[in-house]
C-alpha cells in the first residue's frame, strides 16, 4: 500500500485467539497473514494472554490484537479473516467451540454495522477481558462506540481471569 493509499485507510482491530493444537504459532501465522491481505498494512499487535475459556469447557486460550491499516471494506475485510480462519483448521461445530484460530473484526474505524454477517463494533467487545486486555494494550485510548474507550471499560471485567505473557 503506499503511503497515499494508507492516509485514507481505515484502522482496523481484529482479535486473534485458539485454544487447540499450538495456539502460540497458530496466532504468528494468523499475524503473518494479516500483514499479507492486499490494501491492508499491520501496523503492531499486543501481547499475548492466557484466558480462561469462556462459555465452553476447554483448554485456556491464547488471545491477542492486531492493529491494522486497511483499504479493504469491511465485509471484505471479514471474508479474509474467515479464509484465514479456514487455513488454519478452523470448524464451527457450535457456539463457543474449542477452536484452532478464531480472528475477530474488533472495529472498524468509527463505523458501526449490525448486519446478519456482520456487526462492528464486536457486539461483546466491551464484556470479554480476553478482548479488552489486549486492545486497551495497543491503544488505550480507542474509543468503541456506544461504550467508550477500551482502557476506561477495563474495571468492568477485572474479575475474569487474563494474564499478561512475556514477549
Amino acid at each position: 500500500m503506499s503511503t497515499s493509499d494508507a492516509a485514507h485507510a481505515t484502522l482496523a482491530y481484529v482479535a486473534l485467539g485458539a485454544n487447540l493444537g499450538d495456539p502460540r504459532a497458530a496466532i504468528q501465522s494468523a499475524l503473518v497473514s494479516l500483514s499479507a491481505l492486499p490494501s491492508t498494512i499491520a501496523i503492531r499487535e499486543s501481547s499475548l494472554y492466557r484466558t480462561e475459556s469462556v462459555g465452553a469447557p476447554g483448554p485456556d486460550y491464547l488471545n491477542a490484537v492486531a492493529e491494522l491499516r486497511t483499504l479493504l471494506g469491511p465485509f471484505d475485510l471479514l471474508a479474509a479473516l474467515q479464509q484465514i480462519e479456514n487455513a488454519h483448521g478452523r470448524t464451527r461445530s457450535h457456539p463457543n467451540a474449542p477452536r484452532t484460530l478464531d480472528l475477530d473484526l474488533l472495529l472498524y474505524g468509527d463505523r458501526v454495522l449490525a448486519t446478519s454477517t456482520l456487526t462492528v463494533p464486536h457486539p461483546r467487545l466491551h464484556e470479554r477481558a480476553f478482548v479488552l486486555a489486549p486492545l486497551a494494550e495497543l491503544a488505550p485510548g480507542v474509543a468503541i462506540p456506544g461504550r467508550g474507550r477500551a482502557v476506561d471499560l477495563l474495571p468492568s471485567v477485572a474479575m475474569q481471569r487474563v494474564t499478561r505473557l512475556a514477549r
